[in-house]
């Protein structure tokens, strides 16, 4: 079981940056494969960036490519998304997710852990 908690979501202006963290329990965060999903409203939940277990591969939506940074430290258990030039339609809640294979995924129904989710606005 693994239990995940975002942080660092809020308000920011269009072309702002903003950086989420997401701490896992556990001792073996290096054998999950990490996610960042996100869901606006009256929207179905996407695929944002995710991270394999080691941090070899790393993987983006073309939506967000270039614009946003995903890593990890297994050291302290922590996966991050650091976003940049955002942009109003970035506007979601943001979800941090685990899967229980190291390989990365895409796909939401990859994953099996999912964390609360933190709210990110852009305005414009």
């Amino acid at each position: 079981q693994v239990q995940l908690v975002e942080s660092g979501g809020g308000l920011v202006q269009a072309g702002g940056s903003l950086s989420l963290s997401c701490a896992a329990s556990g001792r073996t965060f290096s054998t999950y494969a990490m996610g960042w999903l996100r869901q606006a409203p009256g929207k179905e939940r996407e695929f944002v960036a995710t991270i394999s277990g080691s941090g070899d591969t790393t993987l983006y939506a073309d939506s967000v490519k270039g614009r946003f940074t995903i890593s990890r430290d297994n050291a302290k258990n922590t996966v991050y998304l650091q976003m940049n030039s955002l942009k109003p339609e970035d506007t979601a809640v943001y979800y941090c997710a685990a899967r229980s294979v190291s390989r990365a995924a895409i796909l939401t129904t990859r994953y099996d852990y999912w964390g609360q989710g933190t709210q990110v606005t852009v305005s414009s």
